[in-house]
């Protein structure tokens, strides 16, 4: 036999000596086949065996609840939201609240405190045009009845003749007398006034109801004789410097 038919043969030969291995599987319980490709002389074998369905977990339920968890994440925040905000409102409505009611204490205490001025002015006018209507002359007598009066109200002891024995040594009567020599001056406190008062025992001493001008009449001899009351008992009982 020529060499290029034996080729041709051989490559016949092998050809069908092998066989070619397919594998198929049907889509619901069909029987799997494999073919194997095996050497010239061996026998071909066939083995066919039952594919196993498998199961597929398939819920209608499950995808459901599943949806339901993430719808009520949603509407736990939406809630949550809503609760920050309402949170947050009801905040700023008391903070609002609070400064409302701040706000109406502090005019309510302005206008209590511009009552009471305004009552303390009145009452001051109201002593004034009493005093007017007393007649208290602009000198020293009306200086001297006019602070009895006020000390009559201040519940302060003093009479007339005491006061005046003593303003007349103190100042000669004269509102305006300032010592500038004495150990007050000295100390750079110079005692002023009819019954010449330092201004520190002054303003200590000073009566509601009275000027705060340590130059004043009425005020210097209110303020002094409620100092006398108190360290000697009434301006009474002064003889010297006190």
């Amino acid at each position: 036999m020529p060499k290029n038919i034996f080729s041709r043969v051989q490559s016949r030969s092998l050809t069908r000596h092998h066989k070619i291995a397919m594998a198929g599987v049907a889509t619901l319980g069909a029987a799997a086949i494999g073919f194997s490709a095996v050497p010239s002389g061996a026998s071909t074998k066939t083995t066919t065996e039952a594919a196993q369905p498998v199961a597929v977990a398939y819920s209608t339920q499950q995808i459901k609840d599943v949806k339901a968890s993430v719808t009520d994440q949603m509407a736990g925040a939406s809630l949550k939201a809503e609760q920050i905000a309402a949170k947050k409102k009801a905040d700023a409505a008391a903070a609002a609240k609070k400064k409302a009611a701040a706000e109406a204490a502090k005019k309510k205490a302005e206008a209590a405190r511009e009552a009471k001025e305004a009552a303390s002015r009145a009452a001051k006018r109201a002593e004034a045009k009493k005093a007017a209507a007393k007649g208290y002359p602009n000198n020293l007598d009306g200086w001297i009845r006019e602070s009895l009066d006020v000390m009559k109200k201040h519940g302060i002891p003093g009479s007339y003749d005491g006061i005046k024995r003593n303003i007349i040594r103190e100042s000669s009567g004269n509102p305006k007398a300032i010592n500038n020599w004495d150990i007050n001056a000295i100390n750079g406190i110079p005692s002023k006034g009819l019954l010449q008062v330092i201004p520190p025992t002054f303003k200590h001493w000073h009566v509601p109801g009275t000027s705060w001008d340590i130059y004043d009449p009425v005020a210097n001899i209110t303020a002094a004789c409620n100092y006398a009351a108190d360290k000697y008992g009434s301006m009474d009982n002064v003889d010297s410097a006190y």
